[in-house]
């Protein structure tokens, strides 16, 4: 049973290996509020993850850890577990979604765990877990439906409300419920006037999507580059406790997301994954009712896969107004060109790329189309260029923003 009690001892047992996450203060982030993050992206293995794993490991008796443990995870939980198992030294299997980023993959091997990959989302790699749990009589460290894990992730909640005096809400990342599930169930029974708001991916909506409905939902699918929280079907216990203490849940889009890790990084210089950064975004985007209160966002992550990096910016960038395109329809002719880079440099924007169509055979044969990518300040900035190629005569044919 979960009890207040089991969050304070999992916080003891902790001391010794994780870190008391910073609490800072984030002013620069463009929001309505009075903004704090809970830096969890700087914790060990770089999530949050490892408070739970960890303390269920040390709860396991010796013939468990003889017998070896096995996981599946998308890479946070795979990572938290294997370095559990190695500082108790038994052996670990993780099972993870062929989809999971390289370094996740690479980083948990480097624990000295054996690593299964599964085609498909994380319930597939589940599945083949607790198939091999069953063949090998392993034990199984589930990623957030466990009453151990679930107080690891609780002792989050302990360390804000030491940080931080006055707090109005607290805004969480959802996949399968651990994280919120620890920290509403300790927040409320501390403090019931907080609130404790949930944030999940709109592609990966399982908690949400079940809450609404009163029951739990499997989804057939989800696709949402935050894959820390791609999950297809909420826990038993923490659908139970997330429909008691959590006040409410929110979706963000994939640039809502992208857009927060760029302001993350540009702002605060803080590295997130997509599922870190779901809270900021919800904060951001006015998701929530916290206009004008003191508001801790739960950065949980900062795994984020290299390779994606440069799309996430690209994304962000676009959403933010940051970079745009206009695609203008031109008569092909000396001068154009000019014409048109005149226009945008005088208001001040950076013309970054150009590509020339005059093969498109819907167009006269002394016509062409003119793409121009321009980094901008913002929408109102993007508005008066576009205001003054059309006061100039130049016809936009299509524009993304």
């Amino acid at each position: 049973m979960l009890t207040i009690d089991k969050v304070y001892n999992a916080n003891n047992v902790l001391k010794k290996v994780i870190r008391k996450t910073d609490l800072i203060e984030a002013r620069n982030i463009p929001c309505d509020n009075h903004l704090f993050l809970k830096t969890e992206n700087l914790q060990v293995t770089g999530s949050f993850k490892i408070r739970g794993s960890y303390y269920k490991v040390s709860k396991l008796s010796e013939e468990e850890k003889a017998n070896g443990i096995i996981a599946s995870s998308a890479g946070n939980h795979a990572q938290g577990v294997a370095l559990s198992a190695q500082h108790a030294g038994i052996p670990c299997t993780i099972c993870m979604p062929d989809s999971a980023p390289i370094s996740k993959v690479e980083a948990t091997k480097s624990y000295g765990a054996h690593v299964v990959l599964v085609e498909g989302a994380y319930d597939d790699s589940y599945a083949k877990a607790a198939e091999l749990c069953e063949e090998q009589k392993l034990t199984f460290i589930h990623p957030y439906d466990d009453e151990d894990v679930i107080a690891g992730q609780g002792t989050i909640a302990l360390e804000i409300l030491d940080q931080l005096d006055e707090i109005d809400a607290v805004v969480v990342p959802i996949g399968g419920g651990g994280l919120i599930s620890g920290i509403a169930f300790t927040i409320k029974s501390l403090n019931p006037n907080i609130k404790v708001y949930g944030v999940q991916a709109a592609k990966a909506a399982s908690m949400f999507e079940s809450i609404r409905a009163g029951e739990q939902l499997t989804l057939e699918s989800v696709n949402t580059f935050a894959d820390g929280i791609a999950v297809k079907h909420p826990g038993d216990n923490t659908f139970q406790i997330v429909d008691q203490y959590v006040d409410e849940i929110v979706t963000v889009s994939e640039d809502e997301i992208a857009a927060a890790i760029l302001t993350l990084m540009e702002k605060q210089k803080l590295v997130a994954e997509g599922a870190g950064a779901v809270s900021v975004a919800a904060a951001m985007f006015n998701k929530l009712p916290i206009q004008g209160k003191n508001v801790v966002c739960i950065v949980s992550g900062g795994n984020i896969d290299v390779n994606i990096i440069d799309r996430v910016m690209t994304r962000g960038l676009l959403l933010s107004g940051r970079k745009t395109s206009f695609t203008i329809a031109l008569t092909d002719k000396p001068g154009q060109l000019l014409g048109v880079s005149k226009i945008i440099s005088e208001n001040g924007g950076n013309v970054v790329m150009v590509d020339y169509d005059n093969a498109d055979p819907d167009m006269d044969i002394n016509a062409c189309f003119l793409k121009v990518t321009v980094e901008t300040k913002n929408h109102a900035h993007i508005h008066k260029i576009k205001k003054d190629l059309e006061a100039k005569g130049f016809k936009i044919v299509q524009e993304r923003v």
